[in-house]
């Protein structure tokens, strides 16, 4: 740096000498005030363009978190379609199973009351069998003949013929009795074999319909679910689009006053918060995933891959920072190795963690930031090194409220 002398202990001893040193002095100030006047407009056009960068970038979002919103409108509107309908199936299928119950206990009371029908009839044929048995036996001792041969024992014409009508009713009373028992035990059986396939019939009907009903059921839970999911999903879009929305507008108003003139509004931290860009943050570097988010390790120090990932890079490549913030740390770190801490902004209330988003990129081979500068994303943070495993990459993690998350859930999506 130039370091100008103005004192004036050393005074020349001629005019011409007293004129050389004030034209000195004129033309030292001439120059001063020509490379404010050009540093000055050059600093305000790189801070117009930054703030015109930032307001694009919080419009795009904006627009993107518009869309997203109404992505999800549409998908709610087709869940609540879907809810409704197997609402219904499930209220069919219920009013099914009571019917099919219903029909279950007629059937069960029919099946009871053929069984005992059935009961009745084989105790009333195990009562009478054996006075037919004792008859046959009869029969048998009268040998082939049967009938006839006692019909001839008959002494007179009178008592023949009485005998006969006896006999005849009584072999007609036989074949008569034992035709309509076993016909109505035929009946009997057939329907209580109808019956009890009407009843495996109904019970098979029943479990069928109580899967169907159960399965509606889940479904339903399942769209419900979502719905809910949904729900929360756009409250907090736009809970992030109003945050954004507030941001925009104080980019607007910067803008207004690098036109006018007017002083600008004091920053109380980062232009865009990096909220509303969770899902849309640009990689720190492009490579492979060697090792992904697992088990969350509080304490700084004692940090392992799992807290966050590790991208595999050659050597030297630059490494850029995911969003605006401020450097709050450049340096070797335990377990981390060249490490940059980036603060992406914090609660008001500085005692407490809440709010608070860091980014940390480690294992770094050269450092390019320096602590309690201003960073705007994209810009260099460092050069790729070695990972611990020894494999050329980068660590990057982040940390939400103290605690660190998966940043996979807040980069963009790969394609």
């Amino acid at each position: 740096m130039v370091n100008f002398d103005f004192s004036l202990n050393n005074r020349p001893s001629t005019i011409d000498q007293r004129r050389s040193a004030i034209d000195y002095r004129l033309l030292t100030i001439g120059i001063v005030l020509i490379v404010l006047a050009v540093d000055f407009p050059f600093a305000q056009t790189t801070d117009r363009t930054r703030t015109e960068a930032q307001a694009r970038r919080a419009t795009e979002r904006l627009q993107s978190l518009q869309r997203e919103a109404a992505e999800l409108a549409a998908e709610e509107r087709s869940l609540l379609t879907d809810l409704r309908r197997l609402e219904v199936e499930r209220d069919l299928k219920t009013e099914q199973l009571k019917h099919l119950d219903a029909d279950a206990g007629r059937v069960a009371r029919e099946l009871g009351n053929s069984g005992n029908q059935i009961d009745e009839l084989e105790a009333q044929e195990a009562e009478s069998r054996p006075i037919l048995e004792a008859r046959m036996v009869q029969l048998y001792k009268l040998g082939s003949a049967g009938y006839t041969r006692m019909l001839f024992n008959v002494a007179d014409l009178k008592e023949f013929g009485r005998s006969y009508r006896m006999v005849s009713a009584l072999a007609a009373v036989d074949r008569q009795r034992a035709a309509e028992h076993q016909e109505t035990l035929t009946k009997l059986r057939a329907a209580h074999t109808l019956l009890v396939r009407r009843r495996n019939q109904m019970a098979k009907l029943r479990q069928d319909a109580q899967s169907a009903r159960a399965a509606a059921e889940r479904a339903a839970t399942a769209r419900a679910q979502l719905i809910a999911e949904i729900d929360r999903r756009r409250d907090l879009t736009a809970e992030l689009a109003n945050e954004l929305q507030v941001a925009q507008r104080k980019l607007q108003d910067t803008l207004g006053a690098f036109d006018t003139g007017a002083p600008r509004p004091a920053a109380d931290g980062p232009a865009l918060p990096i909220r509303p860009f969770r899902g849309d943050l640009e990689w720190p570097a492009v490579g492979r995933v060697m090792s992904r988010f697992g088990r969350a390790d509080a304490n700084l120090s004692v940090t392992t891959a799992q807290s966050g990932i590790q991208i595999a890079i050659a050597e030297g490549t630059p490494v850029r920072v995911i969003h605006d913030g401020t450097v709050v740390f450049a340096g070797p770190f335990t377990g981390y190795g060249n490490l940059v801490i980036v603060d992406h902004g914090e609660h008001p209330d500085r005692s407490t963690r809440a709010g608070q988003i860091y980014s940390l990129y480690g294992q770094l081979g050269t450092i390019q930031a320096e602590r309690g500068t201003k960073i705007d994303r994209g810009e260099t943070v460092g050069l790729a090194g070695r990972v611990l495993s020894g494999f050329p990459g980068i660590y990057f993690e982040m940390r939400v409220d103290g605690k660190p998350v998966d940043p996979l859930e807040w980069l963009k999506k790969k394609p």
